[in-house]
């Protein structure tokens, strides 16, 4: 048996933003192909210079920006920069259009928006914060004594 996953079709999200077909984590848990897209993203958003692209990109002022004003903000080649940019777009969290011989990066709301759904806990339910704090409380108390 093989544990390879077939391609599957990205999330389809309806007009809120959330993802019908992946209700939060904290509900109901993935399926493998759930996990395994899932995974790439955020894999994607474990590496620092990444995180910082999608930052910069995202919170540009009109929506995108040129890579020629990324690559300056990091002590890295602009292949290295390129190759980053590359594994956000291949993650979905990015998008890029060539203009003459400048690359423009915008970010991709509808990916960031179904991880949001994914990690935000359903209303009602209760926070496992107090529990937390209560058994940490309680183990650094006794290591105290």
């Amino acid at each position: 048996m093989s544990n390879q996953v077939p391609n599957q079709e990205p999330a389809v999200l309806d007009q809120d933003g959330v993802g019908r077909c992946c209700p939060p984590l904290l509900t109901t848990p993935l399926e493998e192909g759930q996990a395994v897209d899932l995974a790439k993203v955020f894999k994607a958003l474990g590496d620092p210079v990444r995180l910082r692209l999608l930052s910069m990109i995202a919170s540009r002022a009109g929506g995108e920006i040129c890579v020629c004003d990324l690559t300056p903000a990091f002590d890295l080649s602009q292949p290295t920069i390129s190759h980053h940019l590359k594994l956000l777009r291949q993650a979905g969290l990015i998008d890029s259009e060539r203009r003459g011989t400048w690359v423009y990066y915008r970010p991709l709301p509808q990916t960031t928006d179904r991880l949001a759904a994914l990690l935000t806990r359903p209303a009602g339910q209760p926070s496992t914060d107090a529990g937390y704090a209560t058994a940490t409380a309680t183990a650094s108390a006794g290591v105290a004594s």
